[in-house]
């Protein structure tokens, strides 16, 4: 709709009332069509049956609906694999990790020695000794045999190889993570501050070097992960470990990471939302990109944008993002009406979606749980305003006294 507007000198009252009532009836029929999903949610379609609108007035008999859906879609699972509470992973060798070597009274041989980048550990008039995932005890074993061999000792000294300090070593992960590729994981001593006390006690320990750490580098397990079968391969070895407990913050293998390990996630191809809640091999947080205003803004400082999107606990429903970012509340006249849009992405497929709801219908409802969706990582969220308050602020535009207008006073 194209208008010419021709410059009016005089104009009155009556005209700007007259001008005014024009734009507002043109603002009325500025509103664009409902916002429809690309994915058949209702037949098994969209990543989370939330995402669907409410249906009918009957919907309070739809209690438990979405959750169907979701697991309609769901692969089978492995079953429950049974942890030795006593079983812990072994010491193992990587390129980085700083071993302390005692050959019987011997000064000159014995001292701190870090696993070169070739996996080898090179010990002053030795041959090379292979430590690249190879457990302490083995290391230690051809240490000695080493040492009678290039006749430094013509009996087999007491020799002792202990694990000092864990070095930095990079691992893949892949499959249903947020983040999916190339990970660093840290050693013992990560901090700025070394605990001299810690590194010179026999043993070692590296929480940054275990499995959880690395799954958590990688963005964190995605609600559709196939928990029950994550793969670790490590040169021509693979080993199969069930990390359901982890979820629920109970005991399992937290193996240890070494360089060039490979981690994959398998999916279950269906939203289970048991697995959107804080552990340790979920999401750190949930980073949301957020809009409020209440008209677009001319420049980013009226807008006062951050450099940090908000912080939001993993787990948090649409209806909690949209109350956090003071969508919610006002004057119930002109803000009931209000609504908001959640942008995300089904990570299984890589579409997006685009998820529309009334503000006012979704906290009043109480099978809101079925349509309320959960907040995933890079989510966005925009909040429009009512159609009453887009009226006042066009009436207020051209000076009309919003309330006359709208209540039908003093005309």
């Amino acid at each position: 709709m194209k208008i010419n507007v021709h410059p009016i000198k005089h104009i009155g009252f009556i005209g700007h009332v007259s001008i005014g009532l024009l734009l507002i009836a043109l603002a009325g029929c500025s509103a664009s069509s409902r916002i429809t999903n690309i994915e058949p949610i209702s037949v098994g379609g969209g990543y989370q049956a939330e995402y669907r609108s409410k249906i009918s007035k009957r919907h309070y008999q739809t209690i438990g609906y979405s959750n169907q859906i979701d697991r309609g879609k769901c692969i089978s699972q492995e079953a429950p694999a049974e942890y030795n509470l006593g079983l812990r992973d072994e010491e193992r060798l990587s390129p980085g990790d700083l071993v302390d070597v005692a050959i019987g009274t011997d000064e000159t041989l014995s001292g701190k020695y870090e696993v070169a980048i070739d996996g080898m550990l090179k010990i002053r008039g030795l041959p090379a000794v292979r430590a690249y995932r190879r457990k302490v005890d083995e290391v230690n074993a051809d240490i000695t045999t080493a040492l009678v061999q290039s006749k430094y000792y013509t009996h087999a000294p007491p020799v002792s190889v202990r694990l000092a300090d864990y070095g930095t070593v990079h691992a893949s992960v892949s499959g249903a993570v947020f983040e999916a590729g190339s990970v660093t994981l840290g050693g013992s001593n990560t901090g700025a501050a070394i605990d001299i006390t810690r590194e010179q006690a026999l043993g070692s320990v590296a929480e940054g070097r275990t499995l959880s750490h690395a799954l958590q580098n990688a963005g964190g397990v995605r609600p559709d992960a196939d928990l029950s079968r994550v793969i670790l391969q490590r040169g021509t070895e693979t080993k199969q470990i069930d990390l359901r407990a982890a979820i629920k913050g109970e005991q399992f293998s937290n193996d240890l990471i070494l360089e060039g390990d490979r981690i994959i996630v398998p999916s279950r191809g269906c939203f289970q939302p048991e697995l959107v809640t804080p552990s340790i091999i979920s999401p750190v947080g949930v980073k949301v990109f957020m809009s409020n205003l209440t008209e677009p803004a001319q420049h980013n400082s009226a807008s006062v944008i951050q450099k940090e999107t908000r912080e939001m606990r993993y787990g948090t429903r649409f209806i909690q993002t949209v109350v956090s970012m003071n969508c919610v509340g006002g004057s119930k006249m002109t803000n009931a009406s209000r609504s908001a849009v959640l942008y995300s992405r089904n990570p299984i497929t890589g579409k997006s979606v685009v998820i529309e709801r009334n503000i006012e219908d979704l906290l009043r409802n109480g099978d809101r749980d079925e349509y309320d969706p959960y907040i995933l990582p890079e989510d966005a969220i925009a909040c429009y305003d009512s159609n009453q308050t887009d009226v006042i602020k066009v009436a207020q535009g051209f000076g009309i006294v919003a309330s006359s207008i709208l209540l039908g006073r003093g005309l």
